[in-house]
């Protein structure tokens, strides 16, 4: 079993930045491939990030992109999200995500593959 404990949220305003962490425990970090997912009010769960498991690949979805920076510091087992240029649009509660991977380029941008979840930090961006 593996354990994620994310830290970071809080109200900011629009145009600031925020670095979220993700502090994984239970097993062997760098054997999991892992993920940013965010939940707004009244929408879905939707991923914002993802990175495989040596950080060979990353992926940033289109409404973050040029703004958040996924990254991963395999030595300490934490996940970050750094988040720049924060929009209103970006208020979510921000879940990280660890799915088991033996590929050191694999990284995965669908919910379903995602065996276990932290319990999420809320990010409130104020105009």
């Amino acid at each position: 079993q593996v354990q994620l404990v994310e830290f970071g949220g809080g109200s900011v305003q629009a145009g600031g930045s925020l670095r979220l962490s993700c502090v994984v425990s239970g097993r062997t970090f760098t054997s999991y491939a892992m993920g940013w997912f965010r939940q707004a009010p009244g929408k879905d769960r939707e991923l914002v990030a993802a990175i495989s498991r040596s950080s060979e690949r990353t992926y940033e979805g289109d409404s973050v992109k040029g703004r958040f920076t996924i990254s991963r510091e395999n030595a300490k087992n934490i996940l970050y999200l750094q988040m720049d240029s924060l929009k209103t649009e970006d208020t979510a509660v921000y879940y990280c995500a660890a799915k088991a991977s033996t590929s050191n380029i694999a990284l995965f941008t669908a919910q379903s593959f995602y065996a276990f979840w932290g319990q999420g930090t809320q990010v409130t961006v104020s105009s």
